[in-house]
């Protein structure tokens, strides 16, 4: 493993997160290369997560915007505060100031609403990191305005004229398929897919996330998740729900699974009733012991 990488590595690590040579390579990449990094993979398997943890790791602030269908520009980017620019034009009624210069004045920055984009590009002391999470619920006509932000970093603002990041910000974009991204935006970025874990990272994952909870459980507990996922579920369990199980299994204190457990805990990590069906019935038949 080259140097560079591990050091990320051990830098996720530090931070309680468990990744492999090919995540650590990837972020590395992606910082020295100034590149946004593209997270693809099933639902709560940790891609978000990775832009937490790299910004505690590098003790940088963490911007979030969180895509959703209808997101536009002015909602990601930047909005004027009304409200404000009205009660100052009611206090300055009375000034001797010229409309232009009252125009002028309730359009600059001080009356300016910066949301997750523009808050990014505008940090004044060092690189903050980026998280764009879920982009395939954006729509198509948002993912076109991203690909300028990612390519530039810069934006021009009618009023004010154009702005330039002063610190390149660190891009992680999340996404879990449900609609195909746009060849130009995937060319933009770096790829990552993570999948599901092997049974031992998993169980690397659980004793590290929760370290209340027994050698002996942690592994049964893994095995069983393991064996679900195998099963044609409508909602598979990520990783996130394995550490909900655990965490809740400690809590119960319990010391090892039974059908009894299994049966009053499994909404820690099946959510649809259909899987519970499923799952009940592949139990009772003993194909998941």
């Amino acid at each position: 493993m080259r140097e560079e990488v591990r050091k990320i590595q051990e830098l996720l690590r530090r931070q309680a997160y468990i990744s492999d040579t090919t995540v650590a390579t990837s972020l590395y990449l992606a910082m020295a290369l100034g590149k946004p990094l593209l997270v693809e993979g099933p639902a709560g398997v940790g891609k978000t997560e990775i832009a937490k943890v790299l910004a505690n790791a590098l003790e940088a602030r963490l911007v979030r915007l969180q895509c959703y269908e209808g997101l536009d520009a002015t909602t990601a980017l930047y909005e004027w505060n009304y409200s404000k620019q009205l009660l100052h034009i009611k206090l300055q009624e009375l000034s001797a100031a010229s409309a232009t210069e009252k125009e002028a004045e309730i359009f600059s920055e001080p009356f300016l609403l910066k949301r997750p984009l523009l808050e990014a590009i505008t940090q004044q002391t060092r690189s903050p990191v980026l998280l764009i999470d879920e982009v395939d619920r954006s729509d198509e006509e948002f993912e076109a305005f991203l690909l300028e932000i990612l390519s530039e970093f810069q934006v021009t603002i009618p009023e004010i004229g154009q702005i330039k990041a002063i610190h390149r910000p660190y891009v992680v974009l999340t996404s879990n398929r449900s609609r195909e991204l746009s060849d130009a935006l995937r060319r933009r970025c770096l790829y990552l897919w993570i999948d599901y874990p092997s049974f031992d990272k998993e169980l690397e994952i659980v004793r590290v996330k929760v370290p209340a909870i027994s050698e002996s459980l942690s592994v049964e507990l893994t095995r069983m998740i393991q064996a679900v996922r195998k099963l044609n579920l409508v909602k598979v369990p990520g990783v996130a729900e394995t550490l909900d199980w655990a965490s809740a299994l400690v809590a119960l204190n319990t010391e090892r699974l039974d059908q009894e457990v299994i049966a009053e805990t499994t909404g820690c990590f099946l959510k649809d009733e259909a899987d519970l069906r499923k799952f009940e019935a592949e139990l009772k038949d003993g194909h998941l012991r």
